[in-house]
């Protein structure tokens, strides 16, 4: 999209439901709530939860449960999965998980899958979970699909078995990936693709175009819709930007280094100077930081670069009220 389109970009959030450190896990979930409220009376166009399991800083592990609350408490966004891991789940059960949800809030509910399992494999066995489930994705997607429609060919393939709810929602399926896979596979499928490229940068600009060349319309997109996930640290003095950006920076490296652990700061340094330390680094290089020019100009640009139809915005902050403020900062300047 040329920069000169930019305010016709939509933008989006994504939130892991954090739970920061001396917080309850209800307390993460009540800033959750308020994050969306936030996003609501800002104008973005949807938030995203992620399937995430066993792990203590992240309280989105159901995300249709967690969808429910915040949108009782909301009144207009676009709530989601970003994303719900379906090889984890039989589909009948997520088709009825958000029928539900789109039968409750209707025209507001969008899922997003993906076919990784969220977690580690000690907890995927605790999951009652095959290893091998994820090789049967693109078939559960169909599956998925089909339980959410209404048609004969819809009937046929699910048995005659009906989702209750769910058969005739046609909830909008997004298909998410880091990989080449997603997008050959939201192409075939004609649905739309989100890249996540605030965790894992290295294959955007291949996969954007794989996506584009391959995309068949289907019954729900008629034309490719690619979404493209990046960190946004933005606050009107730019040196407060750069301290949360470092803060965030060491935060990322402590928590996928240590898996709770503590360390002191002088280890932390040291793990950052590290060849681990610094692969952690790299999964965030889609980061921008700055004042709300600078922030905009460089999404601007990571749009360009992605062939994003919309950017899923990952507010970063040392606290609910830093993170607010990125989105404050963003959107006045997005509006300019």
């Amino acid at each position: 999209m040329p920069a000169a389109d930019f305010r016709e970009l939509p933008l989006s959030v994504i939130d892991f439901a954090t739970v920061r450190p001396g917080q309850s896990v209800g307390e993460g979930l009540q800033d959750s709530v308020a994050l969306a409220q936030k996003a609501e009376e800002l104008g973005y166009e949807r938030v995203w939860y992620a399937e995430h399991h066993n792990m203590p800083s992240i309280a989105s592990s159901a995300p249709a449960v967690l969808m429910a609350h915040i949108a009782s408490q909301t009144e207009s966004i676009r709530l989601g999965s970003g994303g719900v891991m379906l090889p984890n789940h039989s589909p009948i059960v997520i088709a009825e998980q958000f029928g539900t949800l789109a039968e409750l809030h209707p025209g507001r509910i969008d899922l997003g899958l993906g076919r990784a399992p969220g977690t580690d494999q000690q907890t995927l066995r605790a999951l009652r979970r095959e290893p091998r489930a994820a090789e049967n994705f693109p078939d559960d997607v169909r599956e998925l699909q089909a339980f959410l429609g209404d048609s004969p060919s819809d009937m046929a393939r699910t048995k005659g078995i009906v989702a209750v709810p769910g058969r005739g929602t046609r909830v909008p399926l997004y298909i998410l990936g880091s990989s080449l896979f997603g997008a050959q596979l939201a192409a075939a499928y004609g649905l739309p693709y989100a890249f996540a490229s605030h965790f894992a940068p290295d294959a955007l600009e291949q996969a954007s175009a794989v996506y584009r060349e391959r995309f068949q319309p289907s019954e729900q997109l008629a034309e490719p819709y690619m979404i493209a996930a990046v960190n946004v640290v933005a606050d009107d003095d730019e040196e407060r930007a750069e301290r949360e950006l470092a803060w965030y920076r060491r935060e990322r490296v402590k928590r996928m280094a240590g898996r709770g652990r503590d360390f002191s700061e002088e280890e932390l340094d040291m793990i950052m100077d590290s060849a681990g330390g610094r692969q952690i680094l790299h999964m965030i290089s889609y980061t921008a930081c700055g004042d709300g020019p600078t922030v905009r100009d460089y999404l601007t640009d990571f749009a360009d670069r992605a062939g994003a139809d919309e950017l899923m915005i990952a507010p970063a902050g040392s606290s609910p009220e830093r993170v607010h403020g990125t989105l404050e900062v963003l959107r006045r300047a997005w509006r300019r």
